[in-house]
């Protein structure tokens, strides 16, 4: 048996040596989507211990004094984290509802276009503000929702006072969202359009000998058949709640709206990179990644029920 075993294991060690051989142009590609992994994500993983030590740069992870939970005893009984923790939940769920559904509508949309033409013209179009820094994005906010802007023409057309969108409170979650929406949606539509794509075209012909309409051929193939795409998506979107991203938020908020738009990131960067806490920056972003784990997991074992999930 131990013989039979060895030579089954080493016939596997053959084939799959082979498959390299043959296929190794593929593993060489994915060579440094792996170091990417590796250098940004888990080697830093390394420095968390310092959420757990009043760190000192000059005496560096090994001659730091270790203060165990004090960094989050700290968070729990400062004002101003639980401030910025709403203000992130907030946004993200403003995000959650209305920018991650946009994509999916979009790419519905597109899948009705007939003329080739015009489609490839319209989602090159959405494509182009996802290669705009939010620097770009945030001037052209900015200059369209200025006292002189496009915004305050309009309503002066109407008879209407200019209004200062950018420091006011109640606007700023709102164009939050809608600039993300406008600079990113046409890029998550490639997935969906790719699922879309990889759909058997003898259901839609089956469809339409039984009489469905176009929406109905939407609503009973085009939906089930993107759904896992569409709940895997989800489920790392949910993955990544707490994050929202440093670079909108820092080029979009204003003195005015910090009570409504300072969130995690930004805190994290007054407090970590201009005051040089970094333990307790530290112990804020080990925070986001415990929440954001524990969320992944509740949505993962829901989706389970669905014989769907990332595990």
């Amino acid at each position: 048996m131990t013989g039979s075993a060895a030579g089954t294991a080493k016939s596997v060690q053959n084939r799959y040596l082979a498959n390299m051989r043959k296929h190794w142009m593929l593993y060489v590609m994915i060579v440094p989507g792996l170091l990417y992994f590796l250098i940004f994500k888990y080697v830093p993983l390394a420095g968390s211990v310092i959420a757990f030590q009043n760190y000192q740069i000059f005496k560096g992870i090994t001659g730091s004094s270790w203060v165990g939970l004090d960094n989050f005893r700290y968070l729990m009984t400062y004002q101003d984290f639980y401030l910025v923790l709403r203000n992130t939940a907030t946004i993200a769920l403003y995000h959650l509802v209305f920018g991650f559904p946009a994509p999916i509508i979009l790419a519905l949309l597109f899948n009705e276009v007939r003329r080739m033409f015009f489609k490839r013209v319209v989602q090159s179009l959405f494509y182009l503000p996802h290669f705009l820094s939010w620097v770009v994005v945030g001037g052209i906010v900015f200059e369209l929702l200025s006292n002189q802007g496009i915004a305050n023409m309009v309503r002066g057309w109407f008879g209407l006072e200019p209004v200062l969108f950018m420091q006011q409170q109640q606007y700023f979650r709102t164009i939050v969202v809608l600039s993300a929406i406008w600079k990113d949606v046409g890029w998550g539509t490639i997935i969906y359009l790719a699922a879309i794509a990889g759909i058997n075209p003898n259901l839609y012909e089956a469809a339409v000998m039984d009489g469905a309409s176009r929406w109905k051929q939407t609503i009973h193939i085009t939906l089930p058949t993107m759904f896992p795409t569409i709940l895997v998506l989800f489920l790392l979107n949910i993955g990544n709640f707490l994050e929202l991203g440093f670079d909108q938020i820092y080029n979009l908020l204003t003195p005015m709206t910090y009570s409504v738009g300072d969130i995690i990131e930004t805190y994290v960067y007054r407090a970590g990179v201009l005051q040089g806490q970094y333990s307790v920056t530290t112990a804020i972003g080990l925070f986001q990644s415990v929440i954001g784990f524990m969320l992944l997991w509740i949505f993962n074992r829901m989706a389970r029920k669905t014989e769907q999930g990332l595990w």
